[in-house]
């Protein structure tokens, strides 16, 4: 993992790329980490072809649960009237 200024990166963008094939280049502003600059095969990679979230959270077999929550009043409220 090679570290770099944005000044460094601005002077001497060959050398950036050139450090990006051995892992990522973190570009710091003012010290601090701002940008990453990676191959387009490691992002590739970090983006990947696997499931979605949604796919993740789904749970087969869900539609045959039942869900039968309490109503506000079991809890001793009353409902807002938003009218």
């Amino acid at each position: 993992m090679a570290m770099m200024t944005s000044r460094e990166f601005n002077r001497n963008a060959s050398r950036t790329r050139k450090a990006a094939a051995s892992g990522p280049v973190f570009i710091t502003d003012r010290g601090k980490p701002s940008h990453v600059l990676l191959t387009i095969e490691e992002y590739r990679k970090l983006g990947g072809k696997g499931p979605g979230i949604a796919d993740l959270l789904q749970m087969p077999g869900a539609g045959e649960i039942e869900f039968d929550p309490p109503t506000i009043q079991e809890f001793g409220m009353k409902p807002v009237d938003l009218s």
